[in-house]
């Protein structure tokens, strides 16, 4: 058998490449949407992909499975479980609980493991040519290490009202299923720390079934589905306002993209024309770059591996926009973006030196040190926002501070003055830089930008309230 683990750091997800090698015929789960990856990996084995899976419709990332299956001629091994409402609506192979089909020499057996979605199937997987006993479970979004699949992205992502108490109760009865299982068998999960499907994600990119009915807590609460319930439902970080258009787009025939996207130069005209008819410029420098010098209007999201999680905060599927940054960036800015859906991109400059050169003024960003916040945080005229998520927030925050996560911040303007001075401040400083890019974007002027944030008030030993 053929194994390989890929893992999109940006969104913390997983798909998995296997193969029967003496066949040379290969399965991909759960594949993201730059789908070269898989196509290279099957041409360095001299493998043939002939299936594609998925264990359910996902809402945090655009899966690539009918890319791939265009580009090699696989077919589509989707869940037909979950009743009406939930069936994918393109051809496939439909599966049920208990349904088995062999990729090659690979046995993979399907299990229906409801609870964060209720078409949600993992993948049991046997190497017949080596033992009669499973090997591998595929969990998706089921199991994770350390945690299990959230039941509320539907209610608060998707608005399908009732959703997270069924789906928590159906959570129950599959996790008694799940420890049933032998636990020798290894378990690749669709995600890890970080994403936004679980509240307390472990780092290691597998586990076992015997290790987490040791470790992970929803193996506690054997006997107490109302307690599983209660502690399954609190505390969950916001789900991203993308996860809507994932949940939507992934069921449907949509447009099917084969290609990483290559942006177009565009000239310093054009993107002042262009901002001019309300285009955002994305600004995908450091936060530190950006501080010193900013094209006015344009928004900061940094490059980094958060990038598109606030791109799918902050953009409009049906909108343009453009992107600053330098050449050496774009192909991995286009897969981030690719991969939550975000296709709509006009252009981009390489950096501020054309605006400036033909007359443009730079902004800057307000940056103040700790003394400077500490020193006007009893002041009458002043307001302190801050921007982390609401978890975060209940967990400790200064004194006085009002929320307002960044994520909504647009949705909720009128909880920031603008007739006092606001000092604004998140975890380490990256969402204090996109809410200052926001606000000043809105007309703000008095906003001061603490971007040590609650890292360094807390490294010195300052007081919180809950």
């Amino acid at each position: 058998m053929f194994f390989q683990h890929v893992y999109d750091k940006t969104l913390a997800q997983a798909s998995y490449f296997i193969g029967c090698q003496k066949a040379g015929v290969a399965a991909v789960i759960d594949p993201k949407r730059d789908v070269d990856t898989y196509l290279e990996i099957a041409r360095q084995n001299n493998m043939t992909i002939t299936h594609v899976l998925e264990t359910h419709i996902h809402a945090d990332f655009l899966s690539g499975s009918r890319e791939l299956a265009a580009l090699t001629g696989a077919k589509l091994y989707l869940s037909d479980e979950g009743g009406p409402g939930w069936e994918y609506e393109f051809d496939h192979v439909g599966l049920r609980d208990g349904n088995s089909f062999m990729v090659g020499n690979l046995k993979i057996e399907t299990f229906h493991t409801p609870g964060h979605t209720p078409e949600s199937i993992s993948f049991l997987l046997t190497d017949t040519p080596a033992s009669a006993e499973p090997v591998m479970l595929f969990t998706g979004d089921f199991v994770f290490v350390g945690d299990i699949g959230r039941p509320d992205l539907l209610e608060k992502a998707a608005g399908i009202s009732g959703t997270s108490d069924a789906g928590a109760h159906q959570m129950y009865k599959s996790i008694g299923r799940f420890s049933k299982l032998p636990d020798h068998i290894q378990v690749w999960p669709g995600h890890g720390a970080g994403s936004a499907c679980g509240k307390a994600l472990g780092a290691v990119p597998s586990t076992t079934v015997g290790y987490e009915k040791i470790r992970n807590w929803a193996f506690r609460f054997s006997n107490d589905e109302q307690g599983f319930i209660r502690f399954l439902l609190e505390d969950q970080p916001e789900p991203p306002k993308y996860f809507a258009m994932m949940k939507k787009l992934n069921k449907v025939d949509r447009p099917l993209m084969t290609a990483v996207p290559k942006p177009k130069a565009l000239s310093n005209h054009e993107m002042m024309e262009a901002m001019g008819r309300g285009v955002k410029l994305i600004d995908a420098r450091n936060k530190t770059e950006f501080a010193k010098g900013y094209v006015p209007g344009s928004i900061n999201i940094q490059g980094n591996n958060s990038f598109a999680t606030w791109a799918g905060w902050l953009l409009n599927y049906e909108e343009q926009f453009m992107l600053l940054a330098d050449e050496s960036m774009l192909d991995d800015l286009s897969r981030k973006l690719m991969r939550i859906g975000l296709d709509n991109i006009m252009g981009y400059v390489a950096s501020t030196k054309e605006y400036t050169d033909q007359g443009g003024q730079l902004d800057t960003v307000p940056v103040i040190d700790i003394e400077t916040f500490k020193s006007q945080l009893d002041e009458p005229n002043i307001q302190v926002v801050d921007l982390r998520n609401a978890t975060e927030f209940k967990s400790g925050h200064i004194k006085g501070a009002e929320h307002v996560f960044v994520g909504t911040l647009l949705d909720n303007l009128d909880k920031v003055s603008k007739n006092k001075k606001v000092m604004i401040h998140c975890q380490g400083g990256d969402r204090a830089t996109i809410g200052y890019s926001l606000l000043a974007r809105e007309g703000y002027t008095n906003v001061l930008n603490y971007s040590a944030s609650m890292n360094e008030w807390l490294a010195l030993g300052n007081a919180v309230e809950f």
